[in-house]
């Protein structure tokens, strides 16, 4: 399966979907996401992983450039990952770093 990166922002509210596999050959495309939304000055990065099945150590690296690249004082959601994806932040300790939300909480980021 392939890979896609959607940026969408509004209010100063980014929102990235991504779907397929987030590897070694398609980080770039996040990354590019990433800059474009920290350029246009986001307040909040949420990133839509529910169609996002798979997430190697490049994928990572390309999270931890988002935390640094948004500035400490802009939180990063993550919502709906799935279970993989979420062990793989758990098992390397950036779960501590984003907010983890399932689908069904994305109402709280109006509230936020």
């Amino acid at each position: 399966m392939g890979f896609n990166a959607t940026l969408e922002i509004n209010n100063g509210i980014a929102k990235i979907k991504l779907s397929g596999e987030l590897d070694a050959l398609t980080a770039s495309i996040f990354k590019t996401e990433v800059d474009k939304a920290a350029s246009q000055g986001a307040k909040r990065l949420v990133l839509l992983l529910q169609d996002l099945e798979y997430m190697s150590s490049a994928g990572l690296r390309v999270l931890i450039f988002a935390k640094q690249k948004m500035g400490a004082n802009t939180d990063i959601y993550v919502v709906g990952a799935q279970k993989t994806v979420e062990d793989t932040l758990k098992k390397t300790g950036f779960d501590q770093s984003v907010i983890l939300l399932d689908e069904d909480n994305i109402a709280e980021l109006e509230n936020v």
